[in-house]
């Protein structure tokens, strides 16, 4: 094929290391993790205990504002991918016009352009594979607020809490897939970082890779959010 006749051998292997970062991230974080001290792990379990205190609420005109926060920014984000993707299209598809511009930069190396384009097509990827994390979170979270809005006054406790556990196997997927989009940016500026070469790309798709694993497992963030896993536990 002429796109691997393209790609020199550190470009493929720069490439290879991309790919499992993308894929294995997630497995590798909870593997890591496990079933604590990681934010997206702990944050399960808040959501869970939200979604419970939800139901046994008499108003809940508050969770329906808190959950139409975080789909106003949802539906930020997804507009934001938007324009990203539209930049990269118009760059991958601007033609030999588009490459010759790019190839005066002196800081960037790309060889040909078909190498070029290959560059622009993995950030368009990257991108879009967010873009649809955004819209399946936006679907979720608005399958989310009818729940809220369904949701029955009743004393009965133990339907309180079904209602809430069921509830929060909605909620926690429609921001796992949210969460999956924000991460979409993470590598495609790695992905963008393959026009500076090779070297360059693993760099940034490693120091993407740390970033990432260290604020959800060591940041401030992530030892007070699992300090509050544990006092909602203690209830």
């Amino acid at each position: 094929m002429d796109i691997l006749k393209a790609l020199s051998v550190s470009d493929m292997v720069a490439l290879a290391i991309f790919a499992l970062a993308w894929m294995a991230y997630e497995p590798l974080l909870h593997a890591v993790g496990g079933n604590k001290g990681v934010i997206n792990t702990d944050m399960t379990a808040i959501r869970a205990a939200w979604m419970r205190t939800m139901a046994a609420r008499e108003n809940k005109f508050m969770d329906g504002q808190l959950l139409g926060h975080t789909l106003n920014s949802a539906s930020f984000f997804a507009s934001s991918n938007l324009i990203l993707i539209a930049a990269a299209a118009g760059v991958l598809f601007g033609g030999e016009g588009a490459f010759r511009s790019v190839s005066s930069l002196m800081v960037l190396k790309t060889s040909s352009r078909l190498l070029f384009e290959a560059q622009i097509a993995l950030v368009l990827l990257a991108l879009a594979r967010g873009l649809l994390d955004f819209i399946w979170a936006i679907r979720q979270m608005n399958y989310c607020l009818a729940v809220i809005g369904a949701a029955p006054e009743t004393d009965d406790k133990a339907f309180q809490r079904a209602y809430g556990d069921t509830a929060a196997r909605l909620l926690n997927p429609a921001l796992s897939s949210f969460n999956r989009g924000v991460r979409g940016y993470y590598f495609a500026l790695a992905a963008a970082a393959w026009l500076f070469g090779p070297a360059a790309f693993i760099l940034t798709t490693l120091a993407a890779m740390t970033l990432l694993f260290t604020r959800q497992r060591r940041s401030p963030a992530a030892r007070a959010v699992g300090d509050l896993r544990r006092m909602l536990e203690k209830l």
